[in-house]
């Protein structure tokens, strides 16, 4: 992804074809951020499969092994990349804003180890959000 990707940015595959309710979430939350002067990129979204088993391979040559690998990079087949139904937000204070707010849009971080990561979990709005998986190898959706 280019540097300033926003949740707007269309034209971008990464973002065009991110899930729509995930979308639009991001969309009224980055809208409503502005209102604090917190602008939101994206450094990640949508992927191809051949994208994603890229980064695994990256990630297994500079992690070492499949396994530590697998605590910052899914497989294809899992990766909720792959599926448009996770997002990489930037920079540190668009991530320190959904913290605090993201759960009334849904918007949740699901792993602790990367607190750029978000998923849609709609139920949040009401109950906020889930507990966090210390990595992706703690989610049972990676096992499955």
């Amino acid at each position: 992804m280019p540097d300033g990707v926003t949740v707007f940015d269309d034209e971008f595959p990464a973002v065009a074809n991110l899930d729509h309710e995930l979308l639009a979430a991001l969309r009224q939350a980055a809208t409503d951020a502005a209102h604090d002067g917190v602008e939101f990129f994206v450094n990640s979204g949508w992927r191809s499969p051949a994208y994603q088993e890229q980064l695994r391979h990256e990630a297994v040559s500079e992690y070492g092994s499949e396994e530590e690998a697998a605590r910052w990079v899914a497989t294809a087949d899992k990766s909720l990349h792959v599926s448009g139904d996770a997002v990489d937000i930037g920079p540190s204070d668009a991530t320190a804003w959904l913290s605090k707010h993201g759960a009334e849009y849904g918007l949740c971080q699901i792993y602790r180890n990367e607190p750029w990561h978000y998923e849609l979990r709609p139920e949040a709005i009401d109950d906020g959000c889930p507990p966090m998986y210390a990595d992706p190898t703690h989610d049972p959706r990676m096992q499955q």
